[in-house]
């Protein structure tokens, strides 16, 4: 046999979390035709790949990104693949542009998921040619994908597109019978062309972008228990997912999406297979992750399909000035941002009565929420003023007090920004901080891992390598004696796992799967993956995004066959031409390979 590529020696995990091995690989027209324990003879024009002392694993799966718009103009995704990463989920926590137009894109996720209005409005009008799930399906791949694609269908765009952004954003309005059985058939038609399933969302500090009907919740969180019953009874019987995202302000959400979850067999109920936002060990409730996987194991014994969705490293966020999104969860922060132009807002920061609303709030620490709320733990990386770099907002304030008498943190949070603006950065970890809880989430059942955001809130964070550090985190321990997970373990979770659950054709690097696989050296996972970097993203007007650059842990990654990451670096053919597919529930996808060049005839 002759192959197009040999990968040779290197040691060798299939995806299912069965015992790992040194093999060489080969590779034809995209497809893995042989996994040998002896050397393989390449032909005259194989590339051969030694990868001696590194590892081969099938190209990692991200179920959480925001790609939807990005894909549209940048659809090689490279900040992703060139981390290994060769399938992502688009549609996630409701939103998707498979229905709704530019404007009303430009509302749902401008805001929420820190993406310049102006290019979703931009991008989406001038690529949207379809009208169907199907045709969505087929305009995307026209465009020169460099990873695998899988989608949900966002709850908020189908309500959106049937009932209008004004009429479903309304407390007190509900979809007539006509546009229940529009929204259920739109549903139906993306199951058909081969969804995942249908994502929602009721977290109250999502809020919309645009004038029309800005700091409004999403249009999901609006929906009640007929509307919501009749779109998970299509998932229920057509054994899809439903991606939620619960109200964590107000906990029995999160018990009533648990519950939904469970099957009853005796009244022929199948179990709705429910990916839930997000188990996090939050700092400012450090006790309640344990609930979430505890949760999560008695709704399974019960008979239901339930995972939480998981990020397998620490929560990092930064934040220029007071844009960003925590500051959604309380009413002082939200009416903040409600204010885009800058002379609004710094007039209502300025004012006594906002401010004294504002420490109210923040010193409001009992009861549901995601930020810590602590100011001495957040720290200032960049500023015009130098002497306040590597000071925490606290400390600022008690510099700017007299003794006995510091300015509190708000008061000197709030005077920093009205200083500088957006010029001032900073960062904290809002969750994930305990490694010995990630530990135990890593090995949790219920758990899935992955909730990159890949896509979204480009200034705030980057997780793009986060399977590249979860493969750190157990090879560490494992030589530390200490071992919580196996490294086959790990990359099963990664990979298969996920592919599995979700039912698409991806995270399987055996004799006869297609060719999508990235190569790791052990050796450099290192200090380099905590490290952030910024990069511009040209479709965004060059925005400065927030990514990870650890370019030596990844010598290869191959999509179908082809190599398009190299030394960590993306190469040429990295979305310049197709190498990644839609890949439909339960079908199996043949690799994108390149047609055959014409043959010259001599003259």
């Amino acid at each position: 046999m002759t192959y197009d590529t040999i990968i040779q020696g290197a040691r060798w995990f299939d995806g299912t979390g069965g015992p790992s091995a040194v093999r060489d690989l080969g590779i034809s027209d995209g497809v893995v035709t042989t996994v040998s324990a002896t050397p393989l003879e390449p032909g005259p024009d194989t590339r051969v790949v030694d990868a001696r002392g590194r590892w081969v694993m099938p190209g990692m799966v991200d179920i959480h990104t925001h790609y939807d718009v990005e894909v549209l103009e940048g659809p090689g995704l490279d900040e992703s693949v060139r981390h290994g990463v060769t399938t992502v989920l688009l549609g996630s926590c409701s939103l998707s542009t498979v229905h709704v137009g530019g404007v009303d894109a430009g509302d749902l996720f401008g805001r929420v998921e820190a993406i310049p209005r102006k290019h979703v409005i931009a991008a989406v009008d001038k690529h949207q040619d379809w009208s169907t799930p199907s045709q969505y399906v087929a305009a995307l791949e026209r465009l020169p994908l460099g990873p695998h694609l899988a989608a949900f269908i966002g709850h908020s765009d189908m309500r959106t597109a049937t009932m209008g952004l004004d009429r479903a954003t309304r407390p007190e309005v509900r979809p007539s019978g006509a546009e229940q059985a529009r929204m259920e058939g739109m549903l139906t038609d993306a199951l058909d062309a081969g969804f995942v399933g249908m994502s929602a969302q009721q977290l109250l500090f999502d809020k919309l972008d645009g004038d029309t009907c800005r700091s409004r919740t999403l249009p999901s969180t609006y929906a009640k228990g007929k509307e919501m019953r009749g779109l998970t009874g299509i998932l229920r019987r057509r054994g899809r997912a439903l991606q939620a995202g619960p109200d964590a302000s107000h906990p029995h959400t999160i018990l009533t999406q648990a519950f939904k979850s469970i099957g009853v067999a005796g009244l022929r109920r199948q179990p709705l297979k429910t990916s839930l936002l997000s188990a996090a060990d939050v700092k400012a409730i450090p006790f309640v992750i344990h609930l979430m996987n505890g949760l999560g194991g008695f709704v399974n014994k019960l008979g239901a399909d339930f995972r939480w969705q998981h990020l397998p490293v620490p929560f990092e966020v930064y934040a220029d000035g007071i844009d960003l999104v925590i500051f959604e969860e309380f009413g002082s922060g939200a009416a903040a941002l409600h204010l885009h132009e800058k002379i609004a807002r710094d007039d209502l920061l300025r004012d006594p009565a906002y401010r004294a609303w504002f420490r109210k709030d923040y010193e409001t620490k009992y009861g549901p929420r995601v930020w810590h709320r602590d100011l001495f733990d957040a720290e200032i990386v960049e500023c015009p003023d130098a002497s306040v770099i590597g000071k925490s907002f606290g400390q600022v304030g008690v510099e700017r007090g007299t003794p006995g008498n510091p300015v509190h943190p708000v008061d000197a949070f709030l005077d920093l920004v009205l200083e500088h603006g957006t010029d001032i950065r900073w960062r904290t970890t809002i969750s994930n901080h305990r490694p010995k809880v990630l530990q135990k989430m890593a090995q949790s059942p219920h758990v899935q891992m992955g909730f990159s955001d890949a896509g979204a809130h480009l200034r705030n964070m980057a997780f793009y390598n986060f399977g590249l550090r979860l493969l750190r985190h157990v090879r560490d321990a494992e030589t530390a004696g200490r071992p919580f997970l196996t490294v086959e373990q790990a990359v099963h979770r990664l990979t298969g796992e996920l592919a599995d659950w979700y039912g698409i054709d991806a995270g399987h690097l055996r004799e006869g799967d297609r060719a999508d696989l990235v190569i790791v050296d052990p050796a450099h996972l290192d200090a380099s993956l905590d490290t952030y970097a910024e990069s511009p993203v040209a479709q965004y007007d060059d925005l400065p995004r927030m990514v990870n650059r650890n370019d030596a842990t990844v010598p290869l990654v191959m999509i179908s066959g082809r190599v398009v990451v190299e030394d960590g670096v993306p190469t040429d053919l990295l979305g310049s031409e197709r190498t990644g597919s839609f890949l439909r529930v339960g079908q199996r996808v043949s690799p994108v390979v390149p047609a055959a060049k014409p043959m010259v005839q001599p003259a």
